[in-house]
C-alpha cells in the first residue's frame, strides 16, 4: 500500500495552522501537476482556432460539449451558469485519475481527504445556491408530494440521504481508484514471483497475471472516465435540485 502513502517533499514545515505542521507532499505536487497540465492543455488546445480543428482542439472543444450537454441535460438552461465550476470538477478529478494510472505517479483521488474536500464544495454550493434562490423555502427539497402521513417517515429519510451525500459521494471515487490500484499491485506481485521462481514450470505461468494486468488497465482508463463523469452528473443533479427543487426533473 506504499503507492497511497502521502509523504512530504520537504522535511520542513511550509507553515502551521494551530499548532500543527503543514507539509509540502507529494500529493500536493500531483494536485498542483493536475491543474497546471489540465490549464495548459486546454488554453493551448483553443489558443489556434481553426474551422478545421486540430486534435486537441477537438478534444477541448468535446471536453466542452460533453459536460455543457451533461448540465443542460441535468438542470436545464438554469444549470449552465454553473458551468464553470461543474467543468473545472470533471477536467480535476478526470486528469487526476489518468495521472495517476502513470507509473511511479499518485493517484490523488485515491485520497478521502481529497474527495470529501471536494464532495463537501459540491454540497456548499448546493446549499448557497438554494438558499439564495428560494430562502428558506428550499428545505421544501425536504419534504416531496406525498400523503401526510407518509411524510412522518419520508423526511427523516430525506434529511438524512441528504447529509450523506458527501460521504457517498467521495467514498464512490475514493474507493474504485484505490481498488483498482490496489489489484493492479496484486497481479504485479504475482508477475514477480512467478518470473522470478526457481521453479522453471513456474515462470511462465507469469504470463497469465501479466494479461490480466493489461486488462485491468484498459479497464481502469475506462473507470477513471467513467468516475469522472458520475461524480460530474451527480453534481449536476445535486445543483438541479437546488434550483428547481421538486418541479424540474
Amino acid at each position: 500500500m506504499e503507492q497511497f502513502e502521502v509523504k512530504p517533499l520537504i522535511e520542513q514545515p511550509i507553515l502551521h495552522i494551530a499548532g500543527h505542521p503543514i507539509f509540502f507532499t507529494n500529493q500536493a505536487l500531483l494536485m498542483i501537476i493536475v491543474v497546471v497540465f489540465g490549464s495548459l492543455f486546454l488554453t493551448l488546445a483553443m489558443s489556434r482556432r481553426a474551422l478545421v480543428p486540430s486534435r486537441t482542439q477537438s478534444m477541448a472543444e468535446m471536453s466542452y460539449e460533453f459536460v455543457a450537454g451533461m448540465l443542460n441535460s441535468a438542470a436545464g438552461e438554469d444549470g449552465l451558469k454553473f458551468f464553470p465550476f461543474v467543468f473545472s470538477l470533471f477536467i480535476f478529478v478526470l486528469f487526476s485519475n489518468f495521472f495517476g494510472m502513470i507509473p511511479g505517479s499518485f493517484t490523488v483521488t485515491s485520497q478521502i481527504a481529497v474527495t470529501l474536500a471536494l464532495a463537501c464544495l459540491v454540497i456548499l454550493t448546493v446549499l448557497v445556491v438554494g438558499f439564495a434562490k428560494h430562502g428558506i423555502g428550499f428545505l421544501k427539497l425536504f419534504v416531496p408530494h406525498a400523503p401526510l402521513p407518509l411524510l412522518f417517515l419520508i423526511v427523516p429519510i430525506e434529511i438524512i440521504s441528504f447529509l450523506t451525500r458527501p460521504i457517498s459521494l467521495s467514498v464512490r471515487l475514493f474507493a474504485n481508484m484505490l481498488a483498482g490500484h490496489t489489484m493492479l499491485a496484486v497481479f504485479g506481485s504475482f508477475v514477480v514471483l512467478l518470473g522470478g521462481s526457481s521453479i522453471l514450470l513456474l515462470k511462465p505461468l507469469a504470463l497469465a497475471p501479466m494479461a490480466l494486468i493489461v486488462a485491468i488497465m484498459l479497464l481502469e482508463l475506462l473507470v477513471a472516465f467513467l468516475q469522472a463523469y458520475v461524480f460530474s452528473i451527480l453534481t449536476c443533479i445535486y445543483l438541479n435540485e437546488a434550483l428547481h427543487l421538486h418541479d424540474h426533473h
